[in-house]
């Protein structure tokens, strides 16, 4: 499997890369990036790429893959609606449009969130958008969507959060993570198994195309 991932020096992305890397089913991964990850793996190539609003430049580099794991994300915390809806549904919409145009038998896998409100009506901002992007990627011409709605990932393997404020939450929310396994396991995931969920999905679809917790979790 060739595959294509946004938002890999995101905690997401990081832990969705590290399993691609190391699933003997993925070929290769192009990580479109801001800045190179310093990284470097013989199935991994960057292309870096300052517009995710447009990808006319480089679209020459984007055909001939089978999925899209698309990572990239911001925290609505302080943010206007419109700034977040610029790059939540913006950035996300520019990127599959392309995509489906030149790999119409792709398969593009979402991160969305959990609670998102697919009604597009809610008081909540960041649901709204996240439902309307939802939305939006479902009515695009992939060979399927599916759309990811993790809650509380704990990062493994190293991983850190690019955002200070999820940092500090994570390192006082790390003595009770144990608790909260054994008392409610859908109520978290990790890093590892997300990654792992969305490679499985990219390769043998799924029965829906909304993922909650408890989808991410049974997929091992």
């Amino acid at each position: 499997m060739k595959i294509i991932l946004f938002g890999a020096s995101g905690m997401i992305g990081q832990g969705v890369l590290r399993e691609c890397l190391a699933d003997p089913r993925v070929e290769r991964v192009l990580a479109i990036v801001r800045q190179p990850l310093g990284r470097s793996h013989e199935k991994l190539r960057e292309l870096v790429h300052g517009d995710f609003q447009d990808y006319a430049c480089i679209e020459s580099e984007l055909s001939g893959y089978d999925a899209c794991l698309f990572c990239l994300g911001v925290s609505s915390a302080g943010m206007k609606e419109a700034d977040y809806r610029r790059i939540t549904y913006g950035f996300t919409l520019a990127a599959a449009e392309t995509l489906a145009r030149l790999n119409p038998a792709m398969t593009f896998l979402y991160i969305s969130g959990q609670s998102t409100d697919d009604t597009e009506q809610g008081r909540i901002m960041w649901a709204r958008v996240k439902g309307a992007t939802e939305n939006a990627l479902l009515r695009l011409p992939f060979r399927a969507v599916y759309l990811f709605r993790p809650g509380f990932i704990q990062p493994l393997h190293g991983i850190r959060s690019r955002t200070r404020l999820y940092r500090v939450f994570y390192a006082l929310a790390c003595p009770l993570v144990w608790l909260v396994k054994r008392l409610a396991p859908d109520a978290l995931t990790t890093t590892e198994q997300l990654g792992r969920a969305m490679l499985r999905v990219a390769i043998e679809g799924y029965e829906r195309p909304r993922l909650e917790m408890r989808d991410i979790n049974r997929l091992r």
